[in-house]
């Protein structure tokens, strides 16, 4: 399968837990400005992956990773790679909302405070309305940027988590099944924010909806039991998988 330069490239990347290893000689490229959907049971290592992508899991005692993960040709792991700046680069957004208790307006300006990454109230403002744009949410809430973030429902509250992650320009976005916890109207809303997106980031998103992945994702991985059973092109992997363990979870004759 050709490939253009990826923005993402795992080599033979195993993680583990402690001695259990979690996941198994990972390999996979992630390209620029596409999606890229990770599919597969419960417990499969989606979601460990996923979280390896911006070293999310470093925050977990007992874990290591062996092999490689580059961005842009770099591997993160390098002793000179700055995780905080990493993270910057490679925002993440939960599978259940998670909104600070704080407004609306300062959800979206929490990471270019800490992050400094305004010079003047007016600078910040504008990076705020433009997120929150980019997000499909400014003209919702541009009448309450001051009332608390918790007021809204749970689809504008996934999609002000998403404005707070691309508030700090990340170059990659990792969604851990953003919408699963939504109703089909605002899950077709994330899905269309996703369409958006990916003109200007790379995605990275696991689901467990498999039609969503089919409608998203330019490319699609299958994990089964810590391994990539299958990477490939995503109308590929839904009409000719190459192996028959992903055509059974298609399926659904298992999972």
């Amino acid at each position: 399968m050709a490939y253009a330069i990826a923005k993402i490239e795992v080599a033979a990347m195993n993680f583990y837990y402690g001695a259990h290893r979690a996941l198994e000689n990972i390999n996979l490229k992630v390209q620029t400005h596409q999606v890229t959907a990770l599919i597969g049971p419960s417990g499969c290592g989606k979601s460990t992956f996923l979280r390896s992508l911006n070293r999310m899991n470093d925050i977990v005692v007992g874990t290591r990773v062996e092999g490689s993960i580059c961005l842009d040709g770099r591997d993160i792991h390098a002793p000179s790679v700055d995780v905080v700046d990493l993270r910057r680069r490679v925002g993440m957004v939960f599978q259940k909302s998670n909104p600070f208790p704080k407004s609306i307006f300062e959800n979206v300006a929490y990471g270019l405070r800490i992050n400094r990454l305004t010079r003047s109230r007016e600078e910040l403002g504008g990076r705020v309305e433009a997120s929150l744009k980019a997000a499909a949410l400014w003209d919702e809430v541009k009448d309450r940027l001051h009332t608390s973030a918790l007021a809204l429902s749970g689809g504008q509250q996934q999609r002000l988590c998403i404005a707070r992650a691309l508030a700090v320009e990340p170059e990659v976005l990792l969604m851990d099944e953003p919408a699963s916890a939504l109703d089909p109207i605002s899950t077709a809303k994330i899905e269309d924010l996703i369409f958006q997106l990916k003109e200007q980031y790379t995605i990275v998103i696991v689901t467990h909806n498999m039609q969503q992945a089919a409608r998203v994702a330019e490319y699609t991985g299958f994990f089964l039991m810590g391994s990539l059973v299958e990477f490939d092109k995503t109308e590929k992997i839904f009409t000719a998988p190459s192996d028959k363990r992903t055509e059974d979870y298609i399926t659904g004759r298992f999972g």
